[in-house]
């Protein structure tokens, strides 16, 4: 499958971000190549392979877990001292969510 460059440009709007016009062929070329390996995979027989529950062997999972140890928090304080911008402890990011205001309901 090939990935068309408007293709990018419409997915990075619907993301969010900036992607200057330039860049749109060079990644359009990338993603085709990903999905192109992926259609590789696709060919694999998996037919007689069981679904994983888990991505480390149960004979590795003492390597791959810790031990959950109690320790002191960082505080609020610590936590958010190089912080653009912080409130009482916490982080002050900018709103996501736009409300439209009520409408007032009349008795």
């Amino acid at each position: 499958m090939s990935i068309s460059r408007e293709v990018v440009l419409k997915t990075a709007a619907l993301a969010h971000l900036e992607l200057p016009a330039e860049d749109a062929d060079r990644f359009a070329a990338q993603m085709s190549e990903i999905l192109a390996y992926m259609d590789q995979l696709a060919e694999l027989d998996t037919a007689g392979v069981p679904p994983m529950s888990h991505s480390t062997l149960a004979e590795h999972v003492e390597r791959t877990w810790r031990a959950d140890i109690v320790k002191p928090s960082l505080g609020s304080a610590l936590a958010t001292a190089n912080a653009p911008e912080g409130f009482g402890g916490y982080f002050k990011v900018p709103s996501v969510i736009t409300r439209a205001p009520r409408e007032r309901e009349e008795s």
